[in-house]
């Protein structure tokens, strides 16, 4: 477990504490041509070499680690054009999905390079492949089924003025509301209800104002029916996984 944390905080002191924002920006022009890019992976190497303690019984791992870091991130830069694209065209992914993607490669080949050396017994630390498959149907009920679920049910009552773009970033009601159900499920796994109220009562906090100078009732009933909704099904995703746990 040691040699896990140092390894990602080597990634992350590397990645986002001292890699100047100069050097994103030309290797997010150049990609592999970049020579930022083998300065960012050289500081990558220096620091995995200090956290192995230059041990020449680390090297496989070593040159993983390097080798792998400067290829995910060059190709991430490579790919960015392309996700624009995809983006401004279809919707679907974007950068934002490549970052996120790019960062989770990095963390695997650490988990990989340190399960070669330190085999983890997943057994000791009571984890299963269905405690896995669970969180993972847990999590996808949670984002996507809700919303669209959510979207269906209120689809009747929408008023005209539900999605004025003039005045709202473009999805944020979305994110909003997935961001909401996931605060609740970790509320809940975690047995700290009260952030649930919390959580419910600062977004009447927030929402006082604006449906206050909407001065529309069907708004109003909109929103309402739609928090409803969305804290009620995080609620039984969130009571439903627990009791699934029990039973595993």
């Amino acid at each position: 477990m040691l040699l896990l944390l140092q390894l990602l905080f080597a990634h992350l002191v590397a990645d986002f504490v001292i890699q100047p924002l100069s050097w994103v920006k030309d290797k997010e022009q150049k990609s592999f041509a970049s020579s930022k890019l083998l300065l960012h992976t050289l500081v990558h190497a220096l620091l995995y070499a200090i956290v192995l303690k230059f041990a020449p019984r680390y090297w496989l791992g070593f040159i993983v680690l390097v080798v792998s870091h400067y290829l995910i991130d060059g190709l991430k830069c490579w790919l960015n054009p392309i996700a624009d694209r995809l983006e401004n065209r279809l919707g679907l992914f974007n950068r934002r999905t490549l970052f996120l993607l790019d960062q989770l490669l990095h963390i695997a080949v650490i988990l990989w390079v340190v399960h070669y050396y330190q085999p983890l017994d997943l057994q000791s630390v009571g984890f299963s492949s269905e405690k896995l498959w669970l969180m993972l149907v847990a999590l996808i009920m949670l984002t996507h089924v809700s919303s669209v679920v959510i979207k269906v049910m209120i689809s009747r009552w929408t008023p005209l003025n539900a999605h004025d773009g003039e005045h709202s970033l473009a999805n944020a009601g979305s994110f909003i509301g997935i961001l909401e159900r996931l605060f609740i499920f970790v509320f809940i796994i975690t047995n700290h209800w009260e952030g649930v109220g919390f959580l419910l009562a600062a977004k009447s906090v927030f929402r006082f104002g604006d449906l206050k100078e909407a001065h529309d009732r069907k708004l109003t009933e909109y929103i309402l029916i739609g928090t409803l909704i969305s804290f009620g099904m995080a609620l039984l995703i969130g009571m439903g996984y627990i009791y699934a746990i029990g039973l595993i």
